[in-house]
C-alpha cells in the first residue's frame, strides 16, 4: 500500500513515536493542515521531488534519497513537484530527549540532509519505519526503542552539527553556566536572570552561547533538566505531584503540571499511570 497512516501509543517520556505515514503525492500537492507542528516529523523522500522551506531558511528542492524535518514550533511549507511529485514516508516524534539528540546533527541546523541512502542512518530509519508498522508485542517494542536510539546515534555521528568554534573564554562560560543550572535547578529561585548575574554576562550573550554550541536556549535547557528529573521521580517514587514539583524547582503544582504537559504531551498523573501499567 502506497498511502497509509498509523497513530501510535507510546510510553516513553524521553523519546515517544506518535505516528507514522506514507504518501504518494499528486502533482503540486501541499499539506493544508497547521504548518506549525507540536512535535517533530522526519520525512524521507522515496521517489520524485518537491520543494521544502522553513522559517528563516531558503526554499530548497529535495528529491529521492533526501531527508527533511518539520521541527517542533517552526513554520514549514513543502510541496510536490508538478511533473515528478514525490513519495515519502514520515515518523512523528516527541519527548524531552528528541531536541537534544537532534541538536547534535545537521538536521537541526539545516532542517534537511541530501542523499542519505547509503548511510547507517538511512538503514535504521527504514528498519524503524518497518518495525512501527508491525503489530504490537514486547519484542517489537524493544526493537523499536533500540532502533530509535540507533537511528539518532547514526544521525549525530554521520551528520554532526558544524557548530561555530568557541574561544576558550566562551567555552568556559558555557561550562560554568551548564554546571550552575544542573546544581541549582531544584531551587525555585534558580532562573536565567540570576545565572547571568552570577556569571556577570548579558542575557543575550548567554543565549548566543547556548544556541551556537547546543542549539537550545538557556531557558529550555533549564526546563529540560527539571523535566528529566521530574520524569524519573514520577516513575521511581510514590511522592505526590506537589512534592515533585517543589523538588524540581517549581513553586506550585499547577505551574509544574502545565510545563510537564507542554514538554511531554501528558499530565504528570497520566504519565505516571502510563509508565507503570
Amino acid at each position: 500500500m502506497d498511502d497509509e497512516y498509523k497513530s501510535l501509543t507510546g510510553k516513553s517520556f524521553e523519546s515517544n513515536i506518535l505516528f507514522i505515514g506514507q504518501y504518494q503525492c499528486p502533482p503540486n500537492y501541499f499539506y493544508r493542515g497547521n504548518n506549525v507542528r507540536e512535535n517533530y516529523v522526519i520525512h524521507y523522500v522515496q521517489s520524485g521531488q518537491g520543494t521544502f522551506s522553513s522559517a528563516n531558511r531558503p526554499a530548497v528542492t529535495l528529491k529521492k534519497g533526501d531527508v527533511f524535518i518539520l521541527p517542533k514550533g517552526v513554520p514549514c511549507f513543502y510541496q510536490a513537484d508538478s511533473h515528478h511529485p514525490w513519495k515519502y514516508f514520515w515518523i512523528g516524534l516527541s519527548g524531552t530527549k528528541i531536541n537534544t539528540m537532534l541538536a547534535g546533527s545537521q538536521l537541526a541546523t539545516k532542517r534537511y540532509i541530501r542523499q542519505v541512502q547509503d548511510s547507517h542512518f538511512y538503514d535504521h530509519l527504514v528498519q524503524l519505519f518497518s518495525a512501527l508498522k508491525q503489530p504490537g508485542s514486547l519484542a517489537n517494542d524493544i526493537r523499536i526503542e533500540a532502533l530509535t536510539y540507533q537511528m539518532f546515534y547514526d544521525l549525530v555521528t554521520e551528520y554532526p552539527t558544524k557548530h561555530p568554534r568557541l574561544n576558550m573564554k566562551a567555552a568556559n562560560q558555557l561550562k560554568l553556566a551548564s554546571y550552575y543550572l544542573k546544581e541549582n535547578y531544584h531551587k525555585a529561585s534558580c532562573n536565567i536572570e540570576d545565572l547571568c548575574h552570577h556569571l556577570n554576562i548579558s542575557r543575550s550573550y548567554l543565549y548566543t552561547l547556548f544556541k551556537n554550541k547546543m542549539n537550545i536556549s538557556p531557558q529550555k535547557y533549564l526546563t529540560q533538566i527539571r523535566m528529566d528529573d521530574a520524569s524519573q521521580l514520577l516513575r521511581d517514587t510514590e511522592e505526590p505531584v506537589q512534592v515533585i514539583a517543589h523538588r524540581v524547582g517549581y513553586k506550585d503544582e499547577f505551574t509544574f503540571s502545565k510545563a510537564f504537559k507542554r514538554a511531554s504531551g501528558f499530565s504528570p498523573k497520566v504519565y505516571r499511570q502510563r509508565v507503570r501499567y
